[in-house]
């Protein structure tokens, strides 16, 4: 464990210790937080977890498998665009233009709704089902080596309590 996971690891048992934080802490928290998130894009980016991020090189990671999850989940393989959008946590307008990008890679197709003339449908296409199911495996397997392995049961006990809290804070501004 290296001296920044070190102080992640202190900062965290203290933030759920008590919420008096000094604001060296706070800094020092936030700092911590931005730095764990650079390290995760450059991991996934680089590859850096072995070949689990190579085998998703179609997808665009996070967002291709935030809305591919959520169309195979979805009755038939299908959701209304403004559905999907509050399903991923997206404004419209940042959805419909990653949609084309999806659409031209044969992931999604947009067609009109049959109950309303107004609306599109995004469904997942065959192409769009076998990226996903293709990228699930390898993203699991980096999920379980970047953030579950590393950390104790308490921690990840800990870890899934500061989730939980912070989604629920969130909610309100993200449309779920």
């Amino acid at each position: 464990m290296g001296p920044l996971d070190r102080q992640v690891a202190a900062l965290a048992a203290t933030c759920l210790a008590t919420s008096n934080l000094s604001s060296e802490e706070k800094a020092a928290l936030s700092r911590a937080t931005v730095e764990l998130g650079r390290r995760v894009r450059i991991a996934a980016a680089h590859g850096d977890t072995g070949d689990h991020f190579h085998t998703m090189t179609v997808l665009r990671v996070a967002d291709d498998y935030s809305v591919l999850l959520a169309l195979s989940e979805a009755p038939e393989r299908r959701m209304r665009s403004s559905e999907l959008a509050a399903q991923v946590g997206w404004e419209r307008s940042r959805l419909s233009h990653h949609l084309g990008r999806m659409e031209r890679r044969d992931l999604v197709r947009r067609e009109e709704c049959a109950t309303d003339s107004r609306g599109a449908e995004i469904v997942l296409t065959a192409g769009g089902a076998s990226a996903f199911r293709g990228a699930t495996v390898p993203h699991l397997r980096a999920v379980r080596e970047l953030f579950i392995d590393p950390l104790t049961s308490d921690q990840l006990t800990c870890a899934g309590q500061l989730a939980a809290a912070l989604r629920a804070h969130l909610r309100p501004h993200r449309n779920d």
